[in-house]
């Protein structure tokens, strides 16, 4: 794969989310990699070892030798290296617009939507992998059976998250487009939920026509927009007029089982290894995806039972004296809520002691109320400073 004359890639921010993976698949492709950060971790050193020079700090003598400066949408418009490389008339561009680059190759597999991307994103790039697909994948998360944010594969098909904010998933094309949840969580992006809404709608009037959007229509905001959708919807969720529906739900700690129906027909059980009622949800999505890409369904029942989850995603650290210490990333009431519905339908009879750090202090601010309401299921609450 070329881009022109294009040879060297800086990254600006590279450890972070989602940088990091398409930093990793860029040096796969070929492509010398550079990038810089202000802290090091084991995705850069991880990206090292894979010959990618990466500088602990924030200057213009970073960019030295770059064809083209990417950078993501928590770096500010004043970095000292992105102000350079302007100066120098280099390239500066989005991690989405790359991202949408790498995409125009392939057959684009997006999953949106508030919460769930990375879980769904995960299952549905195992399911296809399982299918003999070899797909390319891109997750925000560290997936645990790949070790990485991301798989390089020789695949016609990429899967990855939409990311909703600052609107750069608008940026993307994709066939087939997944839409979890819509809710409001990035303020600075969307003031009210109608203008969510309408990036929604303008996201998924980039699939095309032979696409199809899978939607889950347990969430009112999704339902909301699917009449605006002018593609071919294929509905999931326990709402009985899902065309997937979940039936015959057990939760046994870390395992949940289900009957899944499709228009009514029984597909049979299911088996994910991951707890909580919003977690059968993504297995749904990824089925649902796997059927549309032809994927045998005894393949897809596999994939998901041997689905070893995502880190930070109700990732168990360690168990002392009978008790179990779960990391959690949920840094949104709605998933708060989640997190510990699960630890409360998994382990019925466990006292539930929740740690919460919030995530940022405009979104504590903005959902005070909401996550005061969240922590129902916990028994005992911390929160830190």
């Amino acid at each position: 794969m070329r881009f022109g004359k294009i040879k060297h890639l800086h990254f600006v921010g590279i450890g972070g989310a989602g940088m990091n993976g398409l930093a990793e698949i860029m040096c796969n492709l070929g492509f010398r990699v550079s990038g810089s950060d202000l802290i090091e971790s084991a995705v850069t050193r991880r990206l090292q070892e894979f010959g990618v020079d990466i500088m602990y700090s924030h200057n213009a003598q970073n960019i030295s030798g770059a064809d083209v400066v990417i950078y993501s949408a928590a770096v500010p418009e004043n970095n000292p290296e992105l102000v350079e490389a302007r100066i120098r008339n280099i390239p500066v561009i989005k991690r989405a617009v790359m991202l949408a680059e790498l995409m125009r190759l392939k057959y684009g597999i997006c999953i949106a939507g508030t919460h769930g991307k990375t879980t769904t994103t995960s299952m549905t790039g195992q399911v296809l992998t399982a299918g003999g697909l070899d797909p390319t994948i891109v997750v925000g998360g560290k997936v645990k059976s790949l070790g990485s944010h991301v798989r390089v594969g020789t695949g016609d098909y990429l899967v990855t998250e939409a990311d909703e904010f600052n609107r750069s998933f608008l940026t993307l094309f994709p066939t087939i487009a997944v839409i979890t949840t819509l809710e409001l969580e990035h303020l600075d992006s969307y003031k009210e939920l109608e203008s969510l809404k309408e990036a929604f709608l303008e996201f998924a009037s980039k699939v095309p026509f032979y696409g199809s959007i899978i939607a889950c229509i347990d969430d009112e905001a999704v339902r909301d927009i699917i009449p605006k959708l002018e593609r071919r919807i294929i509905t999931y969720g326990i709402n009985p007029e899902a065309d997937f529906q979940p039936e015959q739900v057990q939760f046994d700690q870390f395992e949940s089982s289900f009957l899944v129906r499709w228009k009514g027909k029984s597909l049979g059980y299911f088996n994910v290894n991951t707890p909580g009622m919003h977690n059968i949800n993504n297995a749904l999505a990824a089925i649902a995806v796997g059927l549309e890409m032809e994927v045998p369904l005894e393949v897809i029942r596999s994939a998901l039972k041997d689905f070893s989850g995502v880190f930070r995603r109700f990732e168990l650290k360690d168990e002392i004296d009978e008790i179990m210490i779960i990391d959690d990333y949920a840094h949104h009431p709605t998933e708060v809520k989640a997190s510990l519905n699960a630890a409360k339908t998994g382990w019925k009879d466990s006292r539930i002691i929740a740690v919460f750090q919030p995530h940022l202090y405009s979104r504590t601010r903005d959902f005070f109320k909401d996550f005061g309401e969240s922590f129902g299921d916990a028994d005992i609450i911390v929160i830190t400073n």
